[in-house]
């Protein structure tokens, strides 16, 4: 063998030896990771469940929906006209969508019945999707309005691109999940799961872009104290779900309009590790609840993935599947939020950092100051 296969050889053992300690370190603090019988995650990334293909030709074969505000303007006002009659009347439907009627314009919905979700009714339905693995019964009407839009759409869309640009700066976007009554991240038959509100900034790692585990969040009991939420679950081979119920999650998409979208029947469905959960809420999420958090974004930003506020009301109108109201009209669409989230300390009012945590390493925190 030659110096230099043999450099290259004592390398890779090197690499593996170090890849196993790292493993194996991982291993031992994922043992002692749950420190009286509770674990906690902070949000690092949401945004709402697609299935895509290359270039959406097997979800959208038609295309994408090529009617936005700036498309529908010009069709509807080629020679311009007065500011009341064009551009503001334009806007008011914005804010009165039922003035509408109806949709006026082509709206391309998803074709095929592939998508991601979960099966929130226990059945297996007509208009029902199938998953990806092949679990029929997924109910997400909501994926059928928006899988054709590229507002929607990952990773260039920007309701996926800005969202979770936001969540390391915005306050209001630190929610955090606490498993308690924990005994195993594997299996365990009867945990609670709440929701919090964190005040402290995201631990990054060295990229300054990836939130980091480990760190360390204190409760918000002033600012967060209406989103806090119970519910109970099961952890049943690593995946934590949850009984449903009616719940809010604090989704803020602009600058000064903080927001939560009301959800019926809300659960959770997560895969826990010692350092992360990923994985879904699933609901029956209000129209009206939603539609007000859309139209959070002005006509201005909308415009960059042709969607047209009044337009996209009806179309989640027409498809709202769930909770009729008095006359039979439905109140609420199914669909789901994919969730990511890192492990981290939770500190209650009533402890002190030390008694959150196990001793670590000092850190360094990157993020801005917490920014009510």
């Amino acid at each position: 063998m030659t110096s230099l296969s043999k450099k290259i050889c004592g390398a890779a053992l090197v690499g593996t030896f170090a890849a196993g300690f790292a493993f194996g370190a991982q291993a031992a603090e994922g043992e002692s990771i749950i420190k009286d019988r509770r674990i906690g995650y902070v949000t690092t990334q949401l945004h709402w469940t697609m299935y895509q293909t290359p270039g959406g030709k097997e979800e959208c074969p038609r295309g994408l929906s090529p009617n936005g505000p700036r498309e529908i303007f010009k069709t509807l006002y080629p020679d311009l006209g007065p500011v009341g009659e064009t551009q503001l009347a334009r806007e008011a439907l914005k804010m009165y969508p039922e003035d509408l009627g109806d949709n006026q314009f082509e709206y391309i919905n998803v074709s095929g019945n592939i998508a991601n979700g979960l099966n929130l009714d226990g059945k297996v339905d007509a208009d029902d999707f199938t998953s990806p693995t092949g679990e029929e019964g997924i109910d997400n009407a909501f994926f059928r309005v928006t899988g054709c839009n590229s507002q929607f759409r990952g990773p260039e869309g920007q309701l996926q691109l800005f969202a979770n640009k936001q969540i390391p700066s915005f306050g209001y976007l630190r929610i955090l999940l606490e498993i308690t009554e924990v005994d195993d991240l594997a299996n365990d038959p009867d945990v609670t799961v709440t929701i919090y509100r964190g005040r402290d900034p995201l631990l990054l790692d060295a990229s300054g872009e990836t939130v980091a585990p480990g760190g360390t969040q204190r409760v918000d009991m002033h600012y967060g104290q209406r989103i806090i939420q119970t519910f109970k679950g099961k952890i049943t081979d690593g995946v934590l779900t949850t009984e449903a119920q009616d719940g809010k999650w604090p989704w803020q998409i602009f600058p000064s309009a903080p927001y939560s979208l009301q959800v019926r029947d809300m659960r959770f469905s997560m895969a826990l590790t010692p350092t992360s959960a990923n994985g879904l809420i699933g609901g029956y999420y209000d129209v009206e609840s939603l539609y007000k958090w859309l139209t959070g974004w002005s006509s201005h930003h909308l415009s960059y993935g042709q969607l047209e506020a009044p337009e996209f009301y009806w179309q989640i109108r027409k498809n709202a599947d769930a909770f009729p109201d008095e006359s039979g009209r439905m109140t609420a669409i199914s669909s789901a939020i994919t969730l990511d989230m890192a492990q981290v300390y939770i500190e209650h009012p009533d402890q002190t950092v030390a008694d959150a945590a196990p001793t670590e390493p000092s850190v360094t925190r990157t993020a801005q100051a917490d920014a009510r």
